[in-house]
């Protein structure tokens, strides 16, 4: 079914969205359907910046997200919208 790298890179995922600050981030990315900067995904969470750049972190190492640079901030982006979407859906049927 899945070779050693397979299973590990679909851990890290499964890891990633075990977190509900991490879930929200996704659902706000996706929600908007733009690119966000990270400082406002803080302020709509009421968290430290610091603390959701490092969830960032675990989701773009996993590959959900990506993050690049505007100016001096930094923005946040889904990579692969409709598997995301569809993912989520997919959790929605299981509840």
């Amino acid at each position: 079914m899945f070779d050693e790298q397979q299973l590990r890179q679909v851990s890290d995922i499964f890891s990633a969205l075990g977190s509900p600050t991490r879930l929200k981030i996704i659902e706000l990315v996706s929600e908007t359907q733009r690119p966000l900067h990270i400082k406002a995904v803080a302020q709509v969470l009421k968290k430290d910046y610091a603390a959701v750049y490092r969830h960032i972190g675990v989701l773009e190492k996993c590959g959900l997200v990506g993050v690049y640079e505007v100016g001096r901030s930094r923005v946040i982006y889904l990579k692969n919208v409709d598997l995301v979407n569809e993912c989520v859906r997919t959790v929605k049927k299981m509840l």
